[in-house]
């Protein structure tokens, strides 16, 4: 008695503490084989797409909008599908716990909760923010030597290029971070990828059955129009200017954050 005594009061006490709390998020992250494959994906999309877009432009396949286009609006073409790859892991990341019931396992193990959606939000929105930039990067340099020698040949240093490289990577990285807090705030796989889907891809498009005053006050704060001014080369007026699509993103991202919060605090698992 007096040994099992001993050898309990002599097992150290585990604090739950922030950095434990990211390093076990940053294990089961990188544990799931859908992470690689759809990291993957997002990657490929954004240079498959970028590359592909370059070479039509250079054969001269490509006329109407694409005429006065440069090579980093080129590169910048396959965002649209990385963002979808993107935030369908996002929204794994955090209802798949949902789905197979080892989210008791982690709220057990980190009962204040809140702590679990910061720490998922945070690194994966990381991890998407530099896969992006990264993706984009490497589409613009290879795609621009495809239109070397043509009205779209750009470099690094003219102005607007890289303020768009990165203006991209942090929207995917942010789209991350909205498709966690709907996995937290809807708990179901199908229910997050159905919403992220009808709000990045579905509502732009139906902002134009809309009368045209609506769709000008409308439009420009939608997330993916306010997404896009972030890495959108020129703007007119009917668009936002960077700062203020960065503001506009950041706002849709808190108010996904906080009913994802509310709802992790409210409820129980």
């Amino acid at each position: 008695m007096s040994t099992l005594t001993t050898t309990v009061a002599s097992r150290p006490a585990y604090k739950v503490t922030g950095r434990r709390v990211l390093r076990s998020e940053w294990a089961k992250l990188w544990s799931l084989r859908s992470t690689w494959i759809t990291l993957t994906l997002g990657l490929l999309f954004l240079l498959v797409f970028g590359l592909l877009i370059s070479w039509q432009f250079n054969a001269g396949n490509l006329d109407g909008d694409f005429a006065t286009s440069k090579a980093v609006d080129l590169s910048l073409f396959g965002v649209p599908f990385a963002q979808l790859a993107l935030g369908v892991l996002g929204v794994l990341v955090m209802a798949g716990e949902y789905s197979t019931g080892m989210i008791r396992s982690t709220l057990a193990a980190v009962p204040r909760r809140l702590p679990v959606l910061w720490s998922k939000a945070g690194l994966y929105g990381l991890v998407a923010t530099l896969v992006g930039t990264a993706g984009a990067l490497v589409a613009f340099l290879v795609g621009n030597q495809f239109v070397s020698g043509t009205s779209a040949a750009q470099s690094l240093s003219d102005a607007g290029v890289a303020r768009s490289l990165l203006g991209a990577g942090l929207y995917l990285g942010l789209i991350g971070v909205i498709s966690v807090g709907l996995g937290a705030l809807l708990r179901s796989v199908a229910g997050g990828i159905s919403v992220l889907v009808g709000v990045f891809l579905l509502a732009p498009g139906l902002t134009s059955l809309l009368p045209s005053s609506w769709q000008d006050n409308i439009s420009p704060y939608l997330p993916s129009n306010a997404g896009e001014s972030m890495y959108a080369l020129t703007h007119d007026s009917s668009t936002l200017s960077p700062g203020a699509g960065l503001a506009v993103f950041l706002g849709w991202t808190v108010l996904t954050l906080a009913g994802a919060a509310y709802r992790l605090r409210r409820n129980d698992v």
